[in-house]
């Protein structure tokens, strides 16, 4: 895996930061503890109360509230115990995060915020003075809310939100932001903009700009506001121990986000939280050339305005999602008829239509040695590295990546062409559908023209979009588009199905099996018992026929001719029930596989097949010494002496007539003859049992002798085939393969 900084930064990342300028360390950034930063803005004053007692303040809350507001002096000196009370209650009550009320003091009206931190109740003062009439703005909000609901898209929603938002608060600058993914970067899907200002529409953010600790943060706090990024913070006394503001409104800001916001103009901001499932989705942010400061009700009309949206953008991707749910398991219904219609077949020769269960540049499809493609295809030597880099996998439980040269170090020299991989494992070995994208592409547009100056603060320009350039390139470079929940969802539903549909296949198959094993267990006992049983009323014939002919004196010749043809029939039908009583016994017999020297099986062979041989003058080219075979050397002699004997059966008429044997390959026996040879289109014929490709009056046989040698090679788990000769004649070609792969 990709080495990374401690915190989030990524080595990469880290070096585009150094190639954008940065004279400061983002790691820092990344880390620093942005909750506990010890100070409020000075528009207002915090107030912690412990135990009765102020433990805590802001170092201005004495001038803005009143000689009672230091820490250590008791609570009801500052607030009656009326007061106290529904401060306290409405801290305990489940109203979210935060409440607020109106508080009368001595100094002033206050609108106070009031939360839990711990065993303290923090209190927020702010200027009654800063808070609008909930009448002024209840119906402009009533309104954008009914118009927010009426937005049919996420787009239309944004859109919407922020024009909405900027008429309501006045800012300059209110653009919508979406996160890419929980960790990501985030790009501008809405704006709404005053027209001096450049248009941030379709800008993207490298993840880094909002660290992991800032958007821990907005998804506890629905509403940030900055009120003045030149405000001299309010320090807290005593500063230690540091006290959390996570859940503070006045809670300062960070040097490095107002070096920010001041780098891009900004003299205030506002953020609100757009979130998903309880995790942060995306951003309102707005932001204002002068000074604003939001009072309680506005904040509130805002906050509320964002959980409305929020809800409103969930169901419209809920919607969304659901219909892209409907698209690929339409899809998938498709391609599941069509493995079921072909299951013989196994996967398509193309997997045409996976690429519209999952969107993807291209797909591959493994089933055993064979892989197809469809889409663009990353080439050979591309997908061999996939497959030799992937992990081991467990069948139906996808693995996903969008950035395959982190997490596969092997493929970093492929990631533009292969940077994003869902593999869903579809059974044994290393079956898989493998959903592939490519390095993604992303438009350089950014926030303001890179020719104009920009004010400039002491850690340099890298703190503005533009200087965020580089940083996001580099951020996604080598990386797809993410993978969704949606995407991983349809591949495990995609997964079950085939998963079903196959161990529906291999029980059928299992029971096709069973009975075929026991059809050929009664077709050859069958076999054995008909040959055996027909050759007793067969000599009988024969030997009836003998006797007349040597017993009859007075036979005419046609009786006689008749006679001698029943006893050539009875001799030929004794011949084939022979071979028909070998072949059924080669199917029970039990192989005694070793190594066989191929030279001696031919001079055994030989011993039976040798007279033929001689009567028909045909010379027999014996193995080199050495040559060997896994075989059943009994069952070995019986192939060697079918070949010899056809080889002598269909010698060539005149010339020289030869045989030879040997082995081919580590695993292939050769009997080649320089014979009459067989016509191409009947060579498949000649194996079949009793099949002839030339009269019986031609040429004597059973026609039983290759189909015996196919029986026999098939038992060895092998095949048989016929070829031409180089010069003349026929070769036939059997192999043997290793034991452990037999057919039955």
């Amino acid at each position: 895996m990709i080495e990374r900084t401690p915190g989030w930064v990524s080595a990469r990342v880290a070096a585009a930061e150094k190639e954008a300028g940065a004279t400061f360390d983002l790691g820092q950034c990344v880390q620093e503890p942005i909750h506990l930063l010890g100070g409020v803005q000075s528009y207002g004053a915090l107030v912690a109360v412990e135990a009765g007692r102020i433990a805590v303040v802001s170092a201005n809350a004495a001038g803005k509230l009143g000689p009672a507001a230091v820490a250590g002096a008791p609570v009801d000196a500052l607030l009656t115990a009326g007061q106290f009370e529904t401060l306290t209650a409405l801290a305990d009550a489940d109203t979210g995060s935060t409440a607020m009320m109106p508080v009368e003091l001595a100094s002033g009206r206050f609108d106070v915020t009031v939360h839990r931190s711990g065993a303290r109740l923090m209190l927020e003062f702010e200027p009654a003075g800063l808070a609008q009439e909930f009448a002024g703005f209840y119906g402009p909000v009533r309104q954008a809310l009914m118009r927010l609901q009426r937005a049919a898209t996420v787009t239309d929603a944004c859109r919407a939100a922020v024009t909405e938002i900027r008429e309501l608060t006045g800012y300059d600058r209110v653009v919508a932001y979406r996160f890419e993914s929980a960790d990501g970067p985030g790009e501008v899907i809405a704006e709404d903009v005053v027209g001096d200002w450049e248009p941030w529409l379709g800008l993207w953010f490298p993840a880094t700009d909002i660290p992991p600790q800032a958007r821990r943060l907005y998804e506890s706090n629905w509403i940030r506001v900055i009120a003045d990024v030149d405000d001299a913070t309010a320090r807290l006394v005593p500063p230690e121990p540091p006290l959390d503001l996570s859940l503070s409104v006045l809670r300062t800001v960070s040097e490095f986000h107002l070096e920010y916001l001041r780098n891009i103009g900004v003299r205030s901001s506002m953020s609100v939280s757009l979130l998903s499932g309880g995790r942060l989705w995306g951003l309102i942010a707005c932001h204002g050339r002068d000074v604003t400061i939001l009072g309680p009700q506005v904040r509130a009309a805002c906050e509320f305005f964002g959980v409305a949206l929020s809800l409103h953008l969930a169901a419209l991707r809920e919607h969304d999602e659901a219909a892209a749910r409907e698209r690929s398991r339409t899809m998938i219904a498709r391609l599941l008829e069509q493995i079921t219609a072909e299951p013989s077949a196994g996967w398509p020769e193309s997997p045409a239509g996976l690429s519209e269960v999952i969107e993807s540049d291209a797909v591959l499809v493994r089933d055993a040695d064979r892989i197809t493609v469809q889409g663009d295809d990353p080439g050979s030597a591309v997908v061999s590295a996939l497959f030799d880099a992937l992990p081991e996998l467990t069948a139906g439980e996808p693995w996903h990546s969008d950035r395959l040269g982190e997490d596969l170090p092997a493929l970093a020299g492929h990631a533009a062409a292969l940077a994003g991989a869902l593999v869903l494992p579809t059974g044994l070995g290393r079956d898989c559908v493998v959903w592939l994208r490519r390095e993604r592409s992303v438009a350089r547009r950014w926030a303001t023209d890179p020719a104009e100056p920009v004010r400039l603060g002491p850690h340099g320009r890298r703190l503005t979009p533009r200087g965020s350039t580089a940083v996001f390139l580099a951020s996604v470079r080598g990386r797809s588009t993410p993978w969704t929940a949606n995407d991983l969802a349809m591949a495990v539903e995609f997964g079950r199905a085939v998963m079903g549909i196959a161990a529906a296949h291999a029980r059928r198959l299992s029971a096709l099996n069973s009975e075929l094993l026991r059809s050929n267990i009664d077709l050859d006992s069958f076999a054995h018992a008909a040959a055996h049983d027909l050759k007793e009323p067969l000599r009988g014939i024969a030997n009836t026929a003998t006797f007349i002919t040597e017993d009859a004196t007075d036979v005419d010749p046609v009786t006689a001719r008749r006679l001698a043809a029943i006893q050539r029939l009875a001799a030929r039908m004794d011949a084939l029930l022979n071979a028909l009583l070998y072949y059924s016994r080669i199917g029970r017999t039990e192989l005694r596989r070793e190594q066989v020297d191929l030279r001696v099986a031919v001079l055994r062979a030989l011993e039976v097949a040798g007279p033929r041989l001689t009567e028909a003058s045909v010379e027999v080219g014996l193995p080199e010494p050495g040559e060997m075979l896994d075989a059943d050397p009994v069952l070995l002699d019986q192939v060697l002496v079918n070949l010899l004997v056809n080889a002598a059966k269909y010698a060539r008429r005149d010339g020289d007539r030869r045989v030879a044997a040997g082995v081919a390959s580590a695993d292939t026996l050769v009997v080649r003859d320089n014979g009459i040879g067989m016509p191409p289109h009947l060579r498949e014929q000649a194996f079949q049992l009793f099949r002839r490709l030339h009269p019986a009056a031609e040429l004597e046989g059973s026609g039983a002798g290759l189909a015996i040698v196919r029986r026999i090679v098939e038992r060895h788990g092998g095949q048989v085939w016929a070829e031409d000769s180089p010069d003349g004649g026929t070769t036939i070609r059997a192999s043997f393969p290793a034991a452990g792969r037999l057919s039955q």
